[in-house]
């Protein structure tokens, strides 16, 4: 058992935090304990990490983000979804078919997620197989958690990003016996890349995959109109954009977190909610390629979870603390157009930053008893002007004005996590 004490803050329901100042969490074997104002006397004789005056916050989770496009992040801002794929996107991915660039990049990406207190990722690699191990075992050797998707794609992309049917499901089986084991923190996941890349032979695949390993599954939703308007076109069966994947059993059928999900209403809305779907909130890329703003708070009210994510290189920042200030911000956008559509509170944002995201992991994300101990520690103390601030002003004041320079500890599953470039 092992003891941390510090300013204790995290999200055990979305409308509330709870704070415990100067107090204890209890770990044991990389999961929590219990969180307590005063040591117990039956934990006195375990070893207490004191973090003094510091705030002890679970870590954050990257529910959408893109590793290949990591050089591209902060460029071709000024595209549209469909020409920034085309025109930047698609000629950064087919450099990873060489290994040595893929590294070089790969070492860098996961840097900036340690850098940013994210300790959980859920990404999109490229189709090229080795340089997605790659990418999974440089998350594995940092001790960071992931969920990492070889891209699947067969049509509308560059010859060079095109493979065949049976060259994904190989892939798959190669992907499963190196890293779908019961406690790997890095496993495979599903990433049909979106309807428009993929034939239906390929949808098919992706579905009997996500079945045959019970693995989960990524992609892309709603995200633009044209986006949407070219998969009626594709799947002219389908009744909606969900209907499309839910028709290849890669909607709910194993866990799913669909991105951006912009336009989603009425009948799709309905769908996801039946399906348990997981949103990735994006909402710096919404705003970079002029897709619109996501409806997160008609999501919350109809009880369907939502998380944060960078969408690098959509979006230009790998900070999900920033994710959360714009979430807020676009929320309140929303709100002066649809006042149906009450804008986000801080609390909120930051439970989908922690436990809602988590629950894609596990019981991640909160330090209830029995979730694991993933943690940052926030030395906030060049921010504080006077003693006045309470400790969530604290919190709040850091998720505004902070940056990774404040965060000096970083957990995953109860380890601390040194910097992955030392």
């Amino acid at each position: 058992m092992k003891i941390y004490r510090a300013n204790i803050i995290h999200t055990p329901e979305s409308n509330r935090f709870e704070v415990v100042p100067h107090g204890f969490i209890a770990v044991d074997n990389g999961k929590v304990e219990g969180i307590y104002p005063e040591l117990p006397d039956r934990l006195t004789d375990c070893p207490v990490t004191d973090w003094g005056d510091r705030l002890l916050i679970p870590a954050m989770n990257d529910m959408h983000v893109h590793a290949p496009q990591y050089r591209n992040q902060g460029l071709a801002m000024d595209e549209e979804l469909l020409p920034w794929l085309q025109n930047y996107t698609f000629p950064e991915e087919l450099k990873y078919a060489d290994t040595a660039y893929a590294e070089r990049m790969y070492r860098r990406f996961v840097r900036d997620l340690w850098r940013h207190g994210t300790m959980r990722v859920v990404a999109f690699a490229s189709v090229h197989l080795d340089s997605t191990l790659l990418l999974m075992r440089l998350l594995d050797k940092a001790g960071m958690g992931g969920l990492v998707g070889k891209v699947n794609m067969n049509r509308n992309c560059p010859e060079g990003l095109q493979e065949r049917v049976d060259d994904a499901l190989k892939a798959c089986d190669v992907l499963v016996e190196a890293f779908d084991k019961e406690d790997s923190l890095v496993r495979p996941i599903v990433t049909p890349r979106f309807i428009p890349s993929c034939t239906p032979e390929m949808l098919q695949a992706c579905g009997d995959m996500a079945r045959r390993y019970n693995l989960p599954v990524q992609s892309h939703l709603s995200e633009n109109h044209g986006e949407i308007a070219w998969v009626k076109e594709l799947e002219p069966e389908s009744r909606h954009y969900a209907d499309a994947y839910d028709r290849y059993g890669l909607f709910g059928q194993t866990p799913t977190v669909m991105a951006h999900c912009v336009w989603s209403d009425g009948d799709e809305l309905e769908l996801m909610r039946q399906r348990g779907i997981m949103v990735a909130h994006c909402p710096t890329s919404n705003l970079n390629i002029a897709s619109g703003i996501a409806p997160i708070r008609r999501f919350l009210d109809a009880g369907i979870p939502v998380g944060l994510g960078s969408d690098v290189s959509g979006g230009h920042d790998f900070s999900i603390f920033r994710m959360m200030v714009y979430a807020v911000q676009m929320s309140k956008l929303l709100y002066q157009r649809d006042k149906s559509c009450a804008f986000l509170t801080l609390s909120e944002a930051f439970w989908m930053a922690t436990k809602s995201a988590g629950r894609f992991f596990g019981k991640v994300g909160s330090f209830e008893p029995d979730y694991d101990f993933d943690a940052l520690v926030i030395d906030d103390s060049d921010l504080l002007v006077d003693d006045g601030y309470t400790l969530l002003q604290r919190l709040e004041r850091f998720v505004y004005v902070g940056d990774d320079r404040h965060i000096v500890g970083r957990y995953c599953q109860g380890r601390l996590i040194p910097d992955p470039c030392e």
